[in-house]
């Protein structure tokens, strides 16, 4: 409802980033973009492949092949562990096959809806993309939301842009991913976490392929945040969001909260699933 009360202008903006594109997609190193192939087109009725339905019904259809995370997704709970217990405790040996406790499915069955709250942190600082591996800390988040005029409520649906993936089609791939894959974003300390906890964040959404800074600095663990947030607190992750068009609208009229309502494709015992978030101001 508070979602709901958020919205002013009617103004509809989707999160999906697009799939296909001519330069390739960014995806997590190791993984392949989607690959689409036609198996059927005008050119099957040409060559005599394919004949007409009654009435003279021509049809077009295609095939396509994608890891369930190469493009705009929502992880499920139970996609990173440590110590050999997922989410909620269960023994990480229940994700031999498929995902058995803490797939996607149920947060593609529930949907994610809430006030979501943009925090624009490449406009704070002046770039349009934030650089590899530069934070974002806590105080810099709440000192984003005041230049920004709001605040960070109970529940909000937490909104990052720092224009990383921006750099993937103004570089090209080879660019983007040279050297180490050191993402920006979200640094891990016992405070950012604390926050999350008391603030209650049901799900973090963010311009970038893993939500956080890949490396910690001060400790060099991977993914720090994926354990803490999703493997301990339940905190959803929706990753590989396109925030351009969200970021340009919130810069022009001043409005940084809206409605977010996202449902991934319910897809079961999955890793994850793609989604197409929909923002409306």
């Amino acid at each position: 409802m508070r979602g709901i009360r958020s919205v002013k202008q009617g103004k509809v903006i989707t999160l999906g980033m697009a799939i296909g594109n001519k330069g390739g997609d960014p995806v997590w190193p190791g993984r392949s973009p989607a690959m689409r192939l036609m198996t059927q087109d005008k050119s099957y009725y040409v060559s005599g492949k394919l004949t007409q339905m009654a009435g003279g019904l021509e049809y077009a259809d295609d095939f396509v092949a994608m890891y369930l995370q190469g493009s705009t997704q929502y992880d499920a709970l139970g996609h990173t562990w440590y110590d050999d217990k997922i989410w909620n405790g269960y023994d990480a040996m229940t994700t031999a096959g498929g995902m058995e406790k803490d797939s996607v499915y149920p947060i593609a069955e529930r949907g994610v809806v809430g006030r979501g709250i943009l925090l624009d942190a490449a406009r704070a600082r002046g770039v349009d993309a934030m650089d590899k591996g530069e934070v974002l800390n806590l105080p810099d988040l709440l000192d984003i939301a005041k230049k920004q005029g709001v605040s960070v409520e109970k529940h909000d649906i937490l909104i990052i842009r720092t224009g990383f993936l921006s750099r993937f089609f103004r570089d090209g791939a080879a660019k983007f991913y040279e050297g180490a894959f050191v993402e920006p974003g979200l640094n891990y300390s016992k405070e950012l976490v604390n926050w999350f906890y008391e603030m209650e964040i049901p799900a973090l959404c963010t311009d970038t392929i893993a939500n956080e800074t890949t490396v910690h600095k001060e400790t060099g663990i991977a993914l720090p945040l994926h354990a803490a947030l999703m493997r301990n607190l339940g905190v959803a992750l929706n990753e590989i969001c396109d925030l351009e068009e969200l970021g340009q609208s919130c810069a022009e009229d001043g409005q940084y909260t809206f409605l977010y309502t996202a449902a991934p494709i319910k897809f079961k015992y999955a890793t994850g699933a793609p989604v197409n978030p929909v923002v409306i101001k």
